[in-house]
């Protein structure tokens, strides 16, 4: 059978959830993937009632659902928390913005987001963790002793508790391996797992558009974390073979600048190779869905995310049950 093909609904929040879930079907996906944000999925409000009625309206849409995702309150755990995270957070998780009560409100949040999941009846929360070293990345001034491990245990010590209570749930965390998040590559992503002890409740959702532009091989990261893979975003990146203005780091230039070295594209229209990434997602097993992450700034969005869920549909392919050449075996 064909993996499910979803559309990531974060992008769109901005359009009611009823009226999104109607369009998500008549630009031919098969299910939605929820944004805990807009009123696509409410953590505070998703008691019995609330996701009862999410249900019986994906339902009568004849739409399927495999995770919510929280990105936004995730991304305020281990964050260095400032004013641009009132942009992007509930006035209750945000509050006074006091960075450290931000930090625990949203941890909380995430805890809850856990026992909505089960409520709603999905298994698998995407999200983002934030990360208190980011701004340490390009190491100049010289990072001190001990200041990269320390912000891989802050995040062990922030997460750690709330991956016990996904695990008591049931629930997976698939965190989307990103810039800014405490796993950005194959590298932090390994060290991630090794800070949190392979935490079994603690994954990642595979998004190769994020790994291609950094020279990250995308293909590798889904064999070396086979059994991590909790969720899969289909999302496409272009990056140039010649030297730009804006680099691999943006240059503080906008997104759909011709000028910058690499920008998200419709799914099929960048650089991402899909064959390959689907033919390690079968070597791997994994039968989850493909859920689409459109974001293209230079393309009318309902025309890419249609486009989008067709391209998915033709890229995807089931693996093979035999040995080619087994029939000439004698």
């Amino acid at each position: 059978m064909p993996r499910p093909v979803t559309l990531f609904t974060g992008q769109w929040a901005d359009i009611p959830c009823e009226t999104m879930v109607q369009k998500a079907k008549e630009f031919g996906y098969d299910g939605v993937e929820l944004a805990c944000w807009g009123d696509h999925f409410e953590v505070d409000k998703a008691d019995a009632t609330y996701c009862q009625a999410k249900r019986d309206l994906l339902d009568s849409h004849g739409m399927k659902y495999f995770a919510i995702s929280t990105h936004l309150v995730g991304q305020a755990v281990c964050d260095n928390v400032d004013a641009r995270h009132a942009q992007i957070l509930p006035d209750y998780i945000y509050g006074d913005g006091d960075p450290e009560g931000v930090r625990q409100r949203a941890a909380e949040e995430l805890k809850k987001t856990a026992h909505a999941a089960k409520e709603f009846g999905v298994d698998v929360v995407n999200g983002f963790t934030g990360s208190s070293i980011w701004h340490l990345c390009y190491s100049f001034p010289p990072n001190l002793p001990n200041q990269i491990e320390n912000g891989y245990k802050d995040f062990a010590d922030r997460f750690g508790p709330i991956m016990d209570e996904y695990q008591n749930l049931g629930i997976k965390y698939a965190l989307e391996v990103h810039p800014t998040e405490i796993a950005f590559d194959i590298a932090s992503a390994e060290r991630a797992l090794e800070a949190i002890d392979y935490h079994p409740a603690f994954g990642f959702n595979y998004d190769p558009s994020h790994l291609g532009y950094q020279g990250v091989d995308y293909v590798k990261f889904i064999r070396k974390f086979a059994d991590r893979i909790f969720h899969v975003h289909m999302k496409d990146a272009y990056w140039h073979d010649h030297p730009c203005d804006a680099g691999v780091f943006g240059g503080h230039v906008d997104f759909h600048q011709p000028n910058r070295y690499w920008d998200f594209k419709s799914v099929g229209r960048g650089k991402v190779n899909f064959e390959l990434i689907i033919r390690a997602l079968n070597d791997i097993g994994y039968t989850g869905p493909l859920s689409v992450e459109w974001e293209d700034g230079g393309m009318d969005r309902e025309y890419g995310a249609t486009e989008s869920a067709a391209y998915c549909k033709k890229v995807d392919f089931p693996p093979s049950d035999i040995v080619f050449d087994a029939q000439f075996d004698r």
